[in-house]
């Protein structure tokens, strides 16, 4: 008997919870921007910088020594040593390297893993509108539920603890935040977080902290959500090297929680990826002991680009909250009366410029579109003039 009688049309068995997720609404702009010649990319949320010589050449090193083997799964101890250090020396924070951090492929490993280490089916977390494209998505596929927060550019897209107290309810199990944000660029300061945390703590909640962007922030200094008063165990602090040091491609993060979550995270990260690379945790060493210089450099470099995009864009009438730290801006583009879909799709076609529409962020994120300023001063230059013309034209 034949297997497909009819030649009819084979169904696969694909899970519900894969199903329940949506395509990233950046992906589809990245697609048509491949396909597209002579585009200026306002899209990618990626230094433009190399990583620093110093860092690629400790890798170099240690591949020719033929250092290619697995590391532990936690991740290599002095690189463990190194972040304990760089944690006290930066936020008075105290982790033991033996237990309480675990080095991951990239912040979105660790993101991940910090879901399914926590979550039981029908667990609510509490994220913010706009936010990360992954945030939701990583709380579904550890069968959570995302319980969505709004930001409002008139209160500079920072987080309210009244609007998180309203939406705690008995399946809460923890709020997730990344501050500096993508796509807003906003950053909390300590008094703004402090009303955030005696709710976690009242309430008995988890936090997990993205603090990917710590190191891009333009006025005053990060405020990390584990060092406020009483917040270390109760915080799954998420960092990386990708944004800081120009590392992307090398994909290297790491996690700092208490000991029992980390002992989760690790039991899963062994079974899925048993352990970061290892030249690029040799990378992200040479980094914490020697990058700051070239980290102090690319930030001076990102404040004069923020400037520039920032002013240029209120002055085609784009209204612009000021981004205070990451890499991005997200103007308004309501009073073009386009979506932002509309405007992203026809400013790439009509003008090559590809920025990002502010709906693939969250609800809150429509009418704003995210344009990356971590590229040179002379395209972003070239990409205000064409937005100007654009909407110019639809004036």
């Amino acid at each position: 008997m034949p297997v497909n009688p009819g030649n009819l049309p084979r169904k696969y068995p694909i899970s519900q919870r894969s199903q329940q997720l949506s395509p990233s609404g950046i992906r589809r702009f990245f697609d048509l921007l491949a396909s597209t010649e002579g585009v200026i990319s306002l899209g990618v949320g990626e230094p433009d910088f190399a990583t620093p010589w110093h860092i690629s050449e400790a890798a170099v090193r240690s591949l020719e020594k033929g250092y290619t083997m697995y590391t532990s799964n936690f991740g290599m101890p002095e690189l463990r040593q190194e972040l304990a250090k760089y944690l006290e020396n930066s936020y008075g924070l105290k982790y033991d390297p033996d237990g309480e951090l675990l080095i991951t492929v990239g912040s979105s490993e660790a993101l991940d893993l910090s879901m399914r280490a926590i979550l039981n089916p029908g667990d609510e977390v509490i994220t913010t509108d706009p936010c990360y494209v992954a945030y939701d998505s990583c709380v579904t596929l550890a069968g959570g539920t995302p319980v969505k927060v709004a930001t409002y550019q008139e209160n500079n897209f920072e987080i309210n603890a009244a609007d998180v107290e309203a939406c705690i309810t008995p399946e809460t199990k923890a709020l997730l935040i990344g501050y500096p944000a993508n796509p807003t660029g906003a950053v909390m300061s300590q008094e703004k977080l402090l009303p955030i945390a005696r709710i976690v703590q009242h309430r008995r909640l988890l936090v997990i902290s993205d603090e990917i962007y710590s190191k891009l922030v333009y006025n005053g200094k990060h405020t990390c959500f584990a060092a406020l008063p009483g917040m270390k165990e109760s915080t799954i602090l998420i960092n990386g090297f990708s944004k800081a040091y120009a590392m992307t491609g090398w994909r290297i993060g790491y996690v700092a929680a208490p000991r029992e979550i980390i002992a989760a995270m690790a039991k899963i990260h062994q079974y899925t990826i048993m352990s970061a690379p290892t030249m690029a945790q040799v990378a992200a060493t040479e980094a914490l002991k020697s990058g700051e210089e070239s980290v102090a450099d690319m930030v001076e470099d990102y404040n004069r680009r923020r400037r520039l995009i920032v002013k240029g864009l209120n002055e085609i009438g784009l209204s612009c909250f000021e981004p205070r730290g990451a890499f991005y801006a997200f103007p308004s583009i309501k009073r073009t009366g386009l979506t932002s879909e509309e405007f992203a799709e026809r400013l790439l076609t009509e003008e090559k410029v590809a920025i990002v529409p502010g709906s693939a962020f969250g609800q809150c994120g429509e009418g704003y579109v995210r344009c990356c300023y971590a590229t040179s001063l002379a395209e972003i230059e070239e990409a205000l003039s064409r937005m100007k013309r654009f909407v110019d034209r639809l004036s």
